[in-house]
């Protein structure tokens, strides 16, 4: 975690970061042997965990990830992943205030607009309708679908920079707490890659 947090730091020292827009987003692992922290993903039928992490609009990993189950819904798990969030900048001096939180639909909740809010931010989250029939009423939610569009260029082209590390592609550590270092390492490695130099 000390790696990570140096990493983020690298890059604030150096202007690598863009906090003006954040993205978060939750990514699953099926697991091969099977092991602690695990649960049955009923739509997908495997079994693994689930993290939620946020980035920046550069790719780079920001905020440590939040490890549950594979089978827990990920809106619950945003608040803690914000706490982490705020514990970094806050260690490292970066100022988020009137950034964007962008986050998909099934983060759509009060409290999570809420706490988003709270914390000088605006959130920029995908409205999700719950079958409704007819347009909710009340004042209607910000959303921006360009900012919200976004996401596919930077935290799940993130996802897809992970599964390169083919040891994290599936999960084969029955520790769960060696299969979450690994993963804290490879998101060290995506913040650092701004750092290496092609030799010819």
């Amino acid at each position: 975690m000390d790696a990570f947090i140096a990493s983020v730091e690298s890059l604030h020292n150096n202007n690598q970061l863009d906090v003006k827009i954040l993205h978060g987003d939750g990514t699953s692992t099926t697991a091969k042997k099977g092991g602690d922290n695990l649960g049955r993903n009923g739509h997908k039928h495997h079994k693994g965990d689930k993290v939620v992490a946020i980035c920046d609009r550069n790719c780079n990993v920001i905020a440590p990830f939040i490890t549950v189950p594979g089978n827990k819904n990920e809106c619950p798990l945003f608040p803690k992943a914000f706490d982490k969030l705020k514990a970094i900048v806050k260690t490292l001096d970066i100022n988020i205030v009137g950034s964007i939180m962008s986050l998909d639909g099934v983060y759509d909740s009060k409290e999570n607009r809420k706490r988003i809010f709270n914390a000088g931010m605006i959130p920029n989250i995908n409205e999700n309708k719950r079958n409704r029939k007819t347009t909710k009423r009340g004042r209607k939610r910000i959303f921006d679908k360009a900012i919200y569009q976004e996401r596919f260029q930077t935290i799940e082209r993130v996802f897809a920079w992970e599964d390169k590390f083919k040891r994290l592609l599936l999960r084969f550590e029955v520790i769960s707490e060696i299969h979450y270092g690994l993963k804290c390492l490879a998101y060290t490695l995506i913040n650092l890659r701004h750092f290496c130099k092609i030799i010819c």
